[in-house]
């Protein structure tokens, strides 16, 4: 029995459960003394004991002997302390040795496009930087991205959605030298769609323009390197050129309803299109003012900093939804190396981190629709 590994992962699941050393003792019915015990590796702790830790953590005891392995070559940063970052890297390492797994498995493994023209790719020339990336994934000057889930992984990065309840995180990136790359996006129910898309080309931009800034034991955001990933950002969503046409064909609109037009088409936030016009002199700092006076005089109610409107109107009714940002590959892969008997259906659940009853319901579905 490894103690070591055994009290990490209960210390790292109780704090994703959102417990208390004292809450866990009471759940599971043990002492708060046999949690401490537990957490620090002190003694082996009984079948008994384990069993309840099990039950009370919601996990199979077998997952409580699970070494994960380490990740270096990160950059998980965030304006706030995570209290659960170590459990939200241990989750990110297992999805990547699987997906690692599956396309060597099935023999799919995709390199990473981009990676020749990294050295291409400068800080000083960022807008310059996010067209070469365009470029090489074949988008057109003036192109919207229509599925950027989709682009990024034919392209050989990795695309991961975990749900987190917080409003500091919005993504992290793994290099190429820890299985990636790879981008990981908060898809928490309170962020918008449009800043799910945009935190996945923030993602790309770090991937390109700062690969010596990937370190595990760095905490604290950089702020330029992240006014960096969001300039890359949005220049790799809206391209100058096809913002410009379709800013002067929209010229005749109210200036919000203009916005908006603006944001629809690219699939960004309103922010994203303000900036734009503040970065080449179209607008100074008065324009975020100007905008949320005249969003407040034509729907009568003013726009919170964190709020993304939904359109030219409050019922519109194509609004951007979850499957406007939705990963599949991983899936993809899971489902072909089921039907190829690769892994057994209980592994692909564990991969999909869904039920057996909710594997053979997937499964049904899969034959239902070839």
């Amino acid at each position: 029995m490894n103690l070591q590994v055994l009290s990490k992962n209960v210390r790292r699941l109780r704090i994703a459960k959102r417990y208390s050393q004292k809450v866990l003792a009471d759940t599971s019915g043990l002492s708060l003394t046999a949690v401490k015990n537990l957490e620090l590796a002190k003694k082996e702790p009984r079948m008994r004991t384990l069993q309840s830790i099990a039950k009370a953590l919601d996990v199979k005891i077998n997952d409580l002997f699970q070494p994960v392995r380490e990740l270096h070559t990160i950059r998980f940063r965030s304006a706030k302390l995570i209290q659960n970052r170590e459990n939200v890297l241990s989750e990110v390492a297992r999805w990547l040795d699987d997906f690692n797994y599956l396309e060597e498995t099935l023999n799919k493994k995709k390199p990473f496009r981009l990676n020749l023209i990294r050295k291409q790719c400068s800080r000083e020339h960022i807008a310059e930087a996010a067209g070469f990336c365009r470029k090489e994934m074949r988008l057109k000057p003036t192109e919207p991205i229509h599925d950027i889930c989709g682009l990024l992984e034919h392209a050989g990065v990795k695309v991961f959605t975990l749900p987190m309840a917080s409003d500091s995180f919005f993504g992290l990136s793994v290099f190429d030298s820890d299985g990636g790359p790879a981008v990981i996006v908060n898809v928490w129910e309170r962020i918008s769609v449009e800043r799910r898309i945009f935190s996945a080309a923030h993602e790309l931009g770090h991937l390109m323009l700062h690969p010596d800034a990937f370190d595990v034991s760095e905490f604290e955001e950089n702020q330029d390197e992240e006014f960096e990933a969001n300039r890359f950002a949005g220049h790799f969503l809206m391209p100058d050129e096809g913002f410009r046409k379709e800013w002067n064909e929209a010229a005749g609109l109210h200036y919000v309803d203009r916005v908006f037009k603006i944001k629809r088409i690219f699939r960004v936030s309103y922010k994203t299109v303000l900036s734009r016009l503040i970065e080449y002199g179209d607008a100074d700092n008065s324009i975020w003012k100007k905008f949320n006076i005249a969003y407040q005089r034509r729907f009568n109610r003013r726009l919170s900093y964190k709020e993304e409107p939904m359109g030219m109107d409050s019922t519109e009714p194509f609004r951007m939804e979850r499957f406007d940002f939705y990963e599949d590959r991983f899936s993809r892969l899971t489902r072909e190396a089921v039907e190829k008997d690769k892994i057994s259906l209980s592994r692909g659940a564990e991969m999909l981190r869904i039920s057996i009853d909710e594997m053979q319901e997937l499964l049904a579905d899969w034959e239902a629709v070839l």
